[in-house]
């Protein structure tokens, strides 16, 4: 036996113990409250007819309906069918450098890391593809051979590290090399995707000499830079956690760089192209460079196609309910019913609802995009939180409810939800996070009451959008947005440079007796945002002006 998703199954420790505790509470309640105002001793003259036995049984039958409920919500499933789907594709060799170099942080959160999330997105894009992975430093080694088992693959690039090749250095020549091993039984169009800071501290002579026998070899190279030209200090970490800097045999820290021209010329001497790691640069790579060659048929797929089983639990309970609803608490050989009786059916009725409202009522994604899109965002934020709650590692949900938040001008609490958003692992949702946190400061900044708060407030914004163009800098939305928050800034300290020149203007008035003319000279800033700042001092000096300058009749 299968399941869909097993976590639900959870609920059977809580829900049913829970269910049966609630329906002995209320039985003992019911019996205390008839011993109030019926002697113990009259009870069973009272409720004569009524079975004990049948209200235990409606009781087993509601929770084990509520059983079967929960094991269908976690979706079993037995006996699969294999299927087969045909393999149209190419052969890629992704080949990623795990040098120590690869740890510099000129890209969050670090070169490694990034170049690992290029290669799943690469993944996602190469469906129909076999795919191989090669990682190299000093020596290239092959983590995963060719294959389209998508999650052997995804293993693989989720364990590499820079202690994966024990021997140090960048030999990137011993990496394309290593790669040509894996197309041996190859008939497919062969293709490798080359991602490293393309710093070869062997031979760059020996690595454009490797992509040329490449070539010859009808190997194609695409190569993706990984950092910055500007470069940065690599950082590493001992055994014990404690973080330095790597040193050359000098003691002198060691700043890596992005060697754009060396990967250029990789990827001309085959025939591909070079793209510098971006947010879209897996999608252009594939549809640029890979989707235009021709596809060749290769190994079939063999797909497990499980049978679906929640329905017969489904109607397991669904035929317990009914057996509960219409099995009487009274025997049959009473005639006439009475009140408990009613009372009991309509406890019954109760507890039903209690277990179908909770799961017609529970949130869920499309509810809530259906309150978004209709413009209910205060239910589309309650929904997206409940499911965020629920779905702790789901950044999405987190963020969707930042989204309802800010579109409910509930900017302070759409904050706090874009900046748990940006915890996300995903870089794309940090800078979706970091680009919406800095619009929720903007719009929060415009209700400041002075421009000190004005400007603290604009600089935050200023901050998070910084953060936003780092990790895509071909966003246009936030380049602008940041573009725009830094020149209000700069205006307003310009403008705060001339209120103070205004207010020594009109101070030099007063010391020299002159308070009509001080009060000229501060009536204008009355019609800006620094009215209240000076509201005391216009004040005092009309009072003051009031009693100098005698009013003409």
């Amino acid at each position: 036996m299968n399941w869909d998703n097993k976590i639900i199954l959870l609920l059977l420790l809580v829900i049913p113990p829970a269910l049966a505790a609630f329906y002995w509470r209320v039985a003992r309640q019911r019996q205390i409250l008839l011993t109030q105002f019926i002697e113990a001793r009259l009870l069973p003259a009272l409720t004569v007819g009524i079975s004990q036995r049948r209200r235990k049984i409606r009781v087993v039958l509601m929770i084990l309906a509520v059983v079967l409920v929960i094991v269908a919500m976690a979706g079993p499933e037995y006996g699969y069918n294999l299927q087969e789907v045909e393999q149209r594709g190419l052969d890629i060799a992704v080949v990623v450098d795990t040098s120590k170099s690869m740890l510099t942080r000129d890209i969050a959160p670090d070169r490694l890391e990034r170049a690992k999330l290029a290669t799943l997105e690469l993944m996602q894009d190469a469906k129909f593809d076999r795919l191989g992975l090669v990682a190299f430093s000093g020596e290239g080694f092959i983590e995963c051979p060719l294959t389209v088992d998508d999650s052997a693959f995804q293993q693989s690039v989720q364990a590499l590290d820079v202690n994966v090749i024990p021997e140090g250095g960048t030999a990137i020549a011993g990496a394309i090399e290593t790669a040509e091993t894996a197309f041996k039984q190859s008939n497919a169009h062969k293709i490798i995707v080359l991602l490293t800071d393309g710093e070869d501290n062997v031979n760059e002579a020996d690595a454009l000499a490797a992509a040329q026998n490449a070539a010859k070899e009808g190997i194609k190279i695409f190569t993706i830079g990984i950092g910055t030209a500007a470069g940065d200090l690599i950082v590493v970490q001992d055994a014990n956690g404690n973080t330095d800097y790597v040193r050359d045999a000098q003691g002198n820290v060691v700043k890596s760089h992005l060697n754009e021209r060396l990967l250029q010329q990789i990827a001309g001497a085959t025939g591909g192209f070079y793209l510098p790691l971006r947010a879209d640069t897996m999608d252009v790579l594939y549809d640029r460079g890979l989707a235009p060659i021709p596809k060749t048929e290769g190994q079939g797929k063999l797909i497990r196609e499980y049978h679906q089983q929640f329905y017969w639990f489904l109607a397991g309970a669904i035929l317990l309910l009914l057996v509960e609803m219409f099995l009487p608490e009274r025997k049959k050989s009473s005639p006439v019913p009475s009140p408990q009786s009613r009372i009991a059916t309509t406890t019954g009725a109760m507890a039903v609802a209690l277990v179908l409202i909770p799961m017609a009522s529970r949130a869920s994604p499309s509810s809530a995009l259906r309150d978004y899109q209709s413009g209910n965002f205060t239910n589309a934020l309650a929904e997206y939180s409940q499911l965020a709650e629920t779905r702790t590692n789901d950044f999405r949900l987190v963020f969707n409810a930042g989204d309802a938040a800010y579109r409910a001008t509930n900017f302070d609490l759409a904050q706090g939800l874009f900046t748990q958003a940006a915890l996300s692992p995903d870089w794309k949702m940090q800078q979706q996070a970091y680009y919406n946190l800095g619009n929720a400061q903007f719009q929060s900044a415009k209700n400041a009451k002075d421009l000190d708060g004005l400007q603290a407030g604009l600089e935050t914004a200023e901050k998070s959008y910084t953060r936003a163009v780092d990790l895509n800098t071909n966003d246009p939305d936030a380049v602008y947005n940041y573009e725009y928050t830094k020149n209000a800034i700069e205006q307003i300290k310009e403008f705060k440079e001339l209120l103070l020149r205004t207010k020594n203007e009109a101070d030099t008035a007063v010391r020299q007796a002159e308070f009509h003319r001080a009060l000229e000279i501060m009536a204008p800033l009355q019609k800006t945002i620094a009215a209240k700042q000076f509201q005391d001092y216009t004040k005092r000096l009309k009072d003051i002006d009031d009693i100098a300058t005698p009013h003409q009749p």
